[in-house]
Order: C-alpha cells, then sequence, then structure tokens
C-alpha cells in the first residue's frame, strides 16, 4: 500500500518510525465527510456490530466503503495505526481489502475497497428483489471462498485471528461473486466490551456458540459454528431465524437437523436454485453445517477440514453428527441462569453446554474481528 498522510506529520511518523513496517494510507475526516456527502443517510449501505457503512467517492473518482467505527478507540493514534498496519497486510482472495483510514482527533474510520454485489444478507437472504442468479455453482463458490479465508485466518496467520461475527451481512461479494470476508481484526481496535456481542446479540443469537453466547468463551471453535449456521443459509436461501414462520419452522438449524433425522434434509434446498443443483452434495454441504454446529466443541472440525470436506477431499464423519446446539438452548440456559442467580438457595440448573475442548495458547479469547 502507497504511504499518504493527508492530515500532518504526527500520523507519518506514528507508522514511520519502525523500520520495515508498511503504512496504510491516511485519509482526513474532512476528505471522508466530502467522499461521502457528509455521511448521509441515502449513501449508508450497512451497520454492524462496530459501525456503520458508507459509500464513498474519492476526489479521484475511486468508489470506496468508508466504515465508521462506533465505539471509541482504546488507543492513541501511534497505536491505532500499528494494529492497522499489520491487519492491512493480511492478503487472501477471500478476505476485504483495507486501503485506508482515518484517525483524526476522535474519529476512527477505516476505508476499504468497494464491492459491487453488497453482502449475502442483502442479495441472497434479503427481502428486496436481487438480480443475483444464486445457482449451485455459485453457492458452491461461495461456500468454500468463505471456509478458505476463514482457515486462511485461523491457521496461517500467527498470531492467528478469531473472526468472533462470522455471519450473511459480513460476507460481501465482489463482481464476480467471490465472496470476502469482512469486519475481521476490528475487535483489537476498539475496547473489550464494544464488540457485537455485549451490544446486539439480539441480532446475531443464530449465529452464536454456545459458549460464546452464554459465557463469552471465544475460540476458533465458536466461529466454526457460526460458519456451520452459514452454510445452512447458503443451501437453504433462508434466514437462520425467522419469527414470521409456523413454530416449527422458525430455527434453521432445528429444523434442518428434525429433517436430517427423518432423512429428509432435501426438503431444505433452495427451490430457487435451478438446473444446476447437485442435490447430493447440497445435502452433503448441509451434514457438513450439522457437524460444525455440535454442541462440543471438540466434535467441531477445524476449517482446513471443513475445506476439504467441501470440495469432496475428505469424507464426512457421520457418525460424529449428534444433536447440535440450538438456539432455544440459549434462551433456555438464560432463563435457567437467571433464576439461578435470583436465589442462593435454587440448586444450579441443569442446563448446561458440553464444552470438552480446552483452551490452547492459540485460541485464547484474542482481540479480533475488519
Amino acid at each position: 500500500m502507497s504511504c499518504c498522510f493527508p492530515f500532518g506529520k504526527k500520523a507519518a511518523q506514528a507508522v514511520e518510525g519502525d523500520d520495515g513496517v508498511h503504512s496504510v494510507k491516511v485519509f482526513s475526516y474532512n476528505e471522508l465527510r466530502k467522499a461521502t456527502q457528509d455521511f448521509s443517510g441515502a449513501n449508508k449501505i450497512g451497520e454492524g456490530g462496530f459501525g456503520s457503512v458508507f459509500r464513498g467517492v474519492l476526489k479521484d473518482g475511486t468508489i470506496v466503503a468508508v466504515k465508521v467505527l462506533s465505539a471509541t478507540s482504546r488507543q492513541g493514534i501511534r497505536e491505532f495505526l500499528t494494529e492497522l498496519t499489520a491487519i492491512s497486510d493480511i492478503k487472501h482472495e477471500n478476505l476485504v481489502t483495507l486501503i485506508g483510514c482515518c484517525a483524526e482527533g476522535s474519529h476512527r474510520i477505516l476505508i476499504y475497497n468497494y464491492l459491487e454485489n453488497n453482502s449475502l444478507a442483502q442479495t441472497l437472504l434479503g427481502t428486496r428483489y436481487s438480480n443475483i442468479r444464486f445457482n449451485w455453482r455459485a453457492r458452491v463458490k461461495i461456500s468454500v471462498g468463505v471456509a478458505r479465508g476463514l482457515a486462511f485466518l485461523h491457521e496461517e496467520i500467527r498470531p492467528p485471528i478469531i473472526h468472533r461475527d462470522i455471519k450473511a451481512s459480513n460476507i460481501l461479494l465482489d463482481k464476480d461473486l467471490t465472496p470476502k470476508i469482512s469486519d475481521f481484526g476490528l475487535a483489537r481496535l476498539l475496547p473489550p466490551n464494544a464488540t457485537h456481542v455485549s451490544t446486539r446479540v439480539a441480532g446475531t443469537l443464530g449465529y452464536l456458540a454456545p459458549e460464546y453466547a452464554i459465557r463469552g468463551q471465544v475460540t476458533k471453535k465458536s466461529d466454526i459454528y457460526s460458519f456451520g449456521v452459514l452454510l445452512l443459509e447458503i443451501v437453504s436461501g433462508r434466514c437462520n431465524t425467522n419469527t414470521r414462520l409456523p413454530s416449527e419452522d422458525q430455527f434453521l438449524l432445528e429444523r434442518t437437523w428434525g429433517l436430517y433425522e427423518e432423512e429428509r434434509l432435501q426438503e431444505l434446498i433452495d427451490i430457487d436454485i435451478g438446473d444446476d443443483l447437485d442435490a447430493e452434495e447440497a445435502c452433503r454441504f448441509m451434514k457438513i453445517g450439522l457437524l460444525c454446529t455440535q454442541d462440543a466443541m471438540a466434535r467441531r472440525p477445524n476449517m482446513t477440514n471443513v475445506v476439504r470436506m467441501l470440495t469432496g477431499e475428505k469424507r464426512i464423519s457421520v457418525d460424529k453428527i449428534t444433536r447440535p446446539a440450538m438456539i432455544t438452548d440459549f434462551a433456555d440456559l438464560k432463563v435457567s441462569n437467571k433464576e439461578q442467580r435470583s436465589s442462593e438457595t435454587r440448586s444450579p440448573t441443569t442446563k448446561s453446554f458440553t464444552t470438552t475442548e480446552p483452551f490452547s495458547s492459540s485460541e485464547t479469547p484474542t482481540q479480533s474481528s475488519m
């Protein structure tokens, strides 16, 4: 990335002081305000746990995505830019590209390359009309691409990055429908309590692994659980939670497990896929989704093996598929825990999640999510 520091020497010195460090491009707040027409609501293209995203046009005509971080950074300019330098050096076909930032005053803003086809949440799962044709080959490409991007973050980066918020709105699509994972690494930049778990649980609960939703325990396996739910959404074309449906159909993971037990998984495949559907492969993908969402963390495969199963290089261990952790389990446990805290004389709740996999040094809770 080129070195450009429009708002003065202080920011430039913050990242140029260390030999061999590659700098990110730094924009002034005024430049970004003009690019987004003063962060106009008409230019707002998304909102996530870490902030709002706006479409912007730079002076040279380049279209960018501008993410305004909602929480105040715990770091000064130097530390903020140092963290961003490390994040900007993370390159992969299935990760979004950070092209710059603003760290002026209290403002903390990130600039990414703009992706034409928005997110899976808006195009595949959204209620608005989309002219994108998500045939089976496109869904395979998206599924495998996201898996490869996540495997890269988990197993090729040192220290590894745990995303914390894998979901359809964080999977962006370029003009060729190549998926790009966004929002990785952001928790490094913000206070520990500024994650989506503490501020937006209701919006992402369907993706959250039990050990994360209930106890805040974050490992690679919590990302893998979220990926499993996303995989079911891609195959079925349905959001993980839809309270407008009959009670037995409201939660996608529960519905998938029920149909799996009855050997009727094929009924869940999106009817809009088209003539290129490979029903056997689609059912295989859903079984992988069930493996990724197992209650016990130790039963969930790592992302390298998920990629190998998706591409057919590795056989699925069907015997390892047991009942996954369900969203209704989360609600039951929250109620039970609240009741338990209200009276010390009450007996402990018998409802618990199996977390047989201990933390290793690479899976301790990390400050990560762009």
